[in-house]
């Protein structure tokens, strides 16, 4: 967290215990957090050195699963729309065909193509980069995957020295550069930190503009969106 001195940090899987001490560890030059701290691994603490406009948190699917959802004022007095998920894996008693996970992907892809901000999503999609459902996933979005062209970033199983996949992203809208992108060292979790530093430049965005989604893709991001029950409640 000290060595790379991000602006903008989030924090899954995080419980009381997790707040309390990254309370006590951050630099004052993060003024601005949205704090969910759950027992169910599905905890999410957001902090910005960046003003946040209109936070809010909400349960897309899941009652018991957040996502943060709030515009970022940038230094340039530039607004952008973010969105951190963290949507559920697949789970042989619970959620055997990833319908709630693909659900709420769909939901926030259809969200950001509707957005009048430039946007960044970032999270643990459990799911890795080349699967169909986040390839729809960012086509639908209008998005751009910031590994293409540079690795794979391993970030889960941090424990295992074999088996490992690329399952937390960064996606972002073309008005967004990235200038760099590492994994952080072990921090005693199944998952590596990942860094990305990014540069906001919306007079080059027609550049590398991705191409819009087909009407398949359309129908096939609506029909995977609708098929859990919706559940969106504000905090």
């Amino acid at each position: 967290m000290k060595k790379f001195n991000a602006d903008i940090l989030l924090f899954v899987e995080t419980n009381t215990g997790w707040k309390e001490k990254i309370d006590t560890d951050i630099s004052e030059e993060y003024k601005y957090k949205v704090a969910v701290p759950l027992d169910n691994t599905y905890g999410m603490l957001l902090y910005s050195k960046f003003k946040l406009i209109e936070p809010q948190v909400k349960y897309l699917v899941d009652k018991d699963i957040p996502s943060i959802h709030t515009q970022v004022l940038l230094p340039s007095n530039d607004t952008i729309q973010l969105y951190t998920i963290h949507p559920t894996p697949p789970m042989p008693q619970h959620n055997p065909k990833s319908s709630d996970r693909d659900a709420e992907m769909m939901k926030i892809a259809n969200l950001s193509r509707q957005s009048e901000y430039p946007v960044l999503v970032i999270g643990d999609f459990n799911d890795v980069a080349w699967s169909a459902t986040t390839s729809l996933f960012y086509n639908v979005a209008e998005l751009l995957d910031i590994r293409k062209g540079r690795g794979f970033y391993n970030t889960f199983d941090a424990k295992s020295f074999i088996m490992r996949w690329p399952l937390d992203h960064i996606f972002i809208s073309s008005e967004f550069r990235s200038l760099e992108v590492s994994l952080g060292s072990d921090i005693n979790s199944d998952h590596f930190p990942t860094y990305t530093k990014l540069s906001f430049e919306p007079e080059n965005a027609a550049e590398q503009q991705p191409k819009k989604p087909t009407q398949d893709q359309l129908e096939r991001a609506k029909e995977q969106a609708n098929g859990v029950q919706k559940v969106e409640l504000d905090m």
